[in-house]
């Protein structure tokens, strides 16, 4: 209860945190909403903004262009009306001046009316622009009476009545007949006129009138020149003026006529109104040409001052667009565009900053999950550890007190109980591996080793772990390398093996009749074979669309057994392909160490079912529910095979079909490693075998060739070259050398065994074979008796009492197997230097590498909190003459090693109360650390110096807990080694070897 509560408590607290962090994450969440709406109304309105400003600029750049055209044109046309003007001006001044000509010392003038009317008429298209010109002449009023009776009339006003008496007078004597009209008239009876008059006079030059309406009702103006008696210079006084002025010759000017054709002359007169004014006045302007009516719609304007020769008149031209200025469309594109640019920029900028948010917030939770995951997996593994004691912990004791039990005097049936709970033991333990395994692969924390090993030697394991099982169901069960693969390779043996075991193990469990064949090649030769005839495979159909076209189609049966195989590729022709590889030693095209295997595990089982082949790697996945009843297992083999695989850097793949059978091929990566290169530092068990059958030659009968290589691979493992037939019946020739046999393959020799495979085994054969074998050497054909020896699954005793043959060699073949009943059938005795004992690994004539060998007199420590145990690993060591001494503590262990000691080996379980095995072994190393310190410092005899400073006790951890993190924690604290429990014969062996080695104790 206490630790549910505490449990229960720390779960409060964490909710409770996450209650905090989920209202930090949401009151963040809400203020970053109202900063991101702040900033992106902020943003809306300087792009607004932004857009306003180019608006303005563009348009007042479009506003100011146009006042540059304007500004243009008005001078333009304000030039051209100065010049027509004063060239208008230039010809009535040419007209004074011949007028004034007329007048120089003549009295009366030579010049008449009817002179001045021709004369102006004829030269009026030189004056364009006036309506007409008329001469006045200055009449004092002296001579009033005279004048008016020599000319026949009387002066009269502008207003056409008689002119009052006054100093001067100006009535018209000469005019155009365009305006003859006014002839009679005073041109002083006006104010305005009389000064103007005046003015002009007095300066000599050409003064002009205000405007008014002319007769054609157009506005004009009047140009006066004075006419002087006599040439007069620059610098004249007005009074000489006064008295030599003779008249005035005047011209009244168009205004509005010039204006419009000058106007009608340029291009652009319709955009533009043109207004001319006399501003002599200036609070009070004359319009000259144009409306008086100001427009009504405000549009630019520019203003030139005119200057038509009257200094006093003051003259300027506004112009000014007739329609109003339209907005360019750059105005609104321009400043448009850079407004949606602005929200594409900002909606960039807010997106990219969201998803900044977003991935900084997914990260975040990522993190929280990675923390979590962690933690779980940390939980996990210190479950796992945990778990995985307890189970093993009582299971050691388990099997350990059952192989005890069966090391003594049991009646049949009690062993078979006994062996049948060991079975059940060893299964629990190997699924408990499997689970781990699998855990370990998902955490990422497997490791391979680098080790040498034999992987034939592996096979012929895998082989012997499943041949009894196959004799059983009559299946056969062949292995072949090629010769090719390197005898010896650096890997991870254990691994290896696991993989071949469990696809193998699947084949074995689901197949019935036919056989299971696995083959190793070289990965370029296994590609060559394959790539001329390759077909169109996929994972599982073989390239069949359905299951039904999958069962019903047939291919070559030229297979081990004679049964269809799922893989079409795996014929004799590709087989036969490879093999010449071999033969013509063709190299193998890598320039590195790596050696790439392909290998493929065979059956002609049940095969998979369509519709499961996608899930068959899927952990804990089954083809069906009825698979497990009826077969069976956990499915979590392959996935485990798929991921070991992948992590040699290699792949899987299948072709099943149903009711044909599977075929299993992955490729693994492995390194070449030579014999000679092989260091002390590296752990191999190597198996060589025996020599004693090199020059031997044999001859085998088989009428299948797969199955006939695969036995001639095993028996060239033993040095003996064979010859194969297919029938009995050229047996005889080849024995005697005749019908055509040459015995190439066996070098010429008579091949001293005969070896048949059961299939081509009649009855009453042994008979006959016999009897011709006999009549053969009596007639001198052959010289000795070739052993005959039977090849079959079926128990060998009995097969041999049957069929009277020298030996049987039991099926599946291996190579040790097949070593041993040759040794015996053919009476060789075999060196005792290449016996092995009854773990399989070789040892010498004093027996020192067995593990007997090995633990004979040797003084070991169990450290072990659990009697069980106990009881169980000093039985084990006991049994091969070791001294045990066993102790339930940490602290217990240390009083029997303090330095100096007799012990040889520590065996010391980790999980123990007080004290555990990891505190223990530090304080060991410690003490032994001390005594070496003091060893060195001793001034003692060099003897005794010599001897303590070499303590160093070899400790190997022996516990129930296979995690990754344990083997760690092992090395770090001074741990020289790992066994789990319950250990086996070989993996103590592999253990203590490099510790109780004979190099090591010499």
């Amino acid at each position: 209860m206490g630790v549910g509560g505490g449990g229960g408590g720390g779960g409060g607290e964490a909710v409770a945190v996450e209650g905090d962090e989920a209202g930090k994450g949401r009151r963040w969440w809400r203020v970053k909403v109202k900063l991101s709406t702040v900033a992106v109304v902020a943003w809306v309105l300087a792009s607004a903004a932004l857009w306003a400003g180019l608006h303005w600029r563009f348009r007042r750049a479009a506003l100011h262009k146009a006042e540059e055209a304007l500004v243009c044109m008005c001078e333009e046309r304000a030039r051209m009306l100065q010049d027509q003007f004063a060239v208008s001006v230039n010809h009535v001044h040419a007209l004074a001046i011949l007028v004034a000509t007329f007048h120089y010392d003549k009295h009366p003038p030579a010049l008449d009316q009817d002179t001045f009317a021709v004369y102006a008429a004829r030269t009026s298209f030189e004056r364009p622009l006036l309506s007409g010109v008329a001469y006045a002449q200055r009449v004092v009023h002296a001579d009033r009476e005279s004048f008016e009776r020599q000319q026949g009339w009387i002066i009269k006003t502008m207003k056409h009545e008689p002119s009052p008496a006054q100093d001067e007078y100006a009535p018209v004597i000469y005019s155009q007949e365009t305006i003859s009209y006014i002839e009679g008239l005073d041109v002083m009876s006006g104010e305005e006129d009389r000064e103007n008059i005046l003015r002009a006079r007095a300066t000599g030059k050409a003064v002009l009138t205000r405007p008014f309406r002319l007769m054609s009702n157009h506005l004009g103006v009047v140009l006066t020149f004075p006419v002087y008696l006599v040439d007069l210079p620059n610098d004249t006084t007005v009074e000489d003026r006064v008295a030599a002025t003779a008249g005035y010759l005047g011209g009244a000017f168009d205004v509005e006529s010039l204006v419009e054709n000058l106007l009608r002359q340029l291009a652009g007169n319709q955009e533009l109104v043109v207004n001319v004014y006399d501003v002599t006045n200036h609070s009070n302007p004359l319009v000259m040409y144009g409306s008086e009516v100001p427009l009504g719609i405000p549009s630019p304007s520019h203003t030139y001052t005119l200057d038509f020769g009257d200094p006093l008149r003051k003259h300027q031209m506004v112009c000014r667009y007739r329609n109003k200025l339209h907005v360019s469309w750059s105005a609104i594109t321009t400043p448009s565009g850079v407004f949606v640019i602005c929200m594409l920029v900002g909606y960039i900028i807010y997106a990219a900053w969201s998803r900044y948010d977003n991935v900084k917030e997914d990260c975040r939770k990522m993190e929280a999950l990675k923390k979590r995951a962690e933690a779980a997996d940390i939980a996990k593994s210190q479950f796992l550890a945990t778990v995985s004691h307890e189970i093993r912990t009582p299971m050691n004791g388990v099997l350990g007190m059952l192989d005890m039990l069966l090391d003594t005097e049991l009646k049949s049936t009690q062993r078979d109980y006994a062996q049948t709970a060991q079975v059940c033991g060893k299964a629990l333990i190997s699924l408990i591996n499997e689970v781990l395994d699998r855990a370990k692969i998902e955490a990422g924390k497997l490791d391979l080793e680098s080790v040498p090993f034999d992987l034939r030697s592996i096979l012929d394991d895998v082989i012997s772990l499943f041949s009894s099982k196959s004799r059983e169901k009559g299946i056969e069960l062949a292995v072949y390398v090629s010769e090719r693969v390197p005898e010896i390779l650096l890997g991870d043996p254990g691994r290896f093996r696991q993989i071949i075991t469990n696809l193998v193990g699947n084949s074995i469990k689901f197949t019935e009749r036919g056989h299971i064949f696995v083959q190793v090649h070289l990965a370029d030769h296994s590609n060559l074979a394959t790539e001329t005839k390759i077909e169109p495979v996929v994972n599982g159909m073989n390239g069949h669309k359905d299951e039904a076209s999958a069962i019903l189609t047939s291919g070559s049966h030229n297979t081990l057994s004679g049964f269809e195989a799922a893989d079409s590729r795996n014929n004799w022709e590709n087989f036969k392909l490879l093999l010449s590889y071999e033969k013509n030693e063709m190299p193998y095209e890598s320039d590195s160490d790596k050696v790439t295997l392909v290998v493929s595990v065979e059956d002609t089982g049940i095969g998979i079912p369509l519709h499961a082949q996608g899930r068959v790697f899927t952990p804990f996945m089954q083809a069906d529910s009825s698979t497990s009843r009826n077969y069976g297992g956990t499915g979590i083999g392959l996935s485990i095979s798929k991921c070991l695989v992948e992590i040699m850097g290699g792949q899987i793949n299948f072709v099943s079909r149903p009711l044909v059978g599977s075929t299993f091929t992955f490729t693994a990566v492995l390194r070449r490693c030579d014999k000679n290169a092989i260091s002390d530092s590296k752990t191999v068990v190597l198996h060589p075998l025996p020599s004693s059958f090199k020059g031997l030659s044999a001859l085998l009968v088989d009428k299948r060739p797969v199955r006939a290589t695969v036995t001639k691979y095993h028996l060239q493992r033993l040095g003996i070259t064979s010859e194969v037939v297919g029938t009995i019946d050229p047996t005889f020739g080849v024995l005697s050398g005749r019908n055509g046999s040459s015995l190439t393959s066996i070098g010429k020799k008579q091949p001293c065994m005969l070896l048949i495979e059961s299939d081509s085994w009649g009855p009453q054969m042994d008979v006959s074979l016999h009897a011709r074998l006999q009549e053969m050497k009596q007639s001198d054909r052959i010289h000795v008796l070739p052993k005959v020896f039977l090849l079959s699954a079926a128990e060998s005793d009995k097969v041999k009492k049957i069929n009277a043959v020298d030996s049987v060699i039991p099926k599946p073949l291996k190579a040790s197997a097949l070593a041993a009943c040759l040794f015996q059938a053919l009476g060789i005795t075999q060196p005792s230097h290449e016996k092995r004992d009854d773990s399989g690994s070789l040892h010498g004539r004093d027996g020192s590498g067995s593990l007997h060998g090995l633990l004979l007199g040797k003084n070991i420590l169990v450290v072990d909190d659990n009697k069980v145990n106990l009881r169980v690993a000093a039985g084990t060591l006991k049994k091969y003459g070791a001294k045990v001494e066993c102790v339930e503590s940490g602290k217990d262990a240390l009083s029997l090693l303090q330095v100096p000691h007799k012990f040889d080996l520590c065996l010391m379980d980790i999980q123990m109360p007080e004290m555990d095995g990891f505190e223990a072994t530090r304080q060991i190393r410690a003490m032994e650390g001390k005594a070496n310190e003091q060893a060195d410092d001793s001034e003692s005899g060099s003897e005794i110096a010599a001897k303590t400073a070499k303590w160093h006790l070899p400790i190997l951890a022996m516990t129930a807990d296979v995690i990754q993190a344990t083997h760690e924690e092992c090395t770090k604290c001074g741990m020289d080694g790992y066994v789990s429990k319950p250990f086996e014969e070989k993996q103590l062996f592999q253990a203590v070897q490099k510790f109780l080695g004979p190099s090591v104790s010499s």
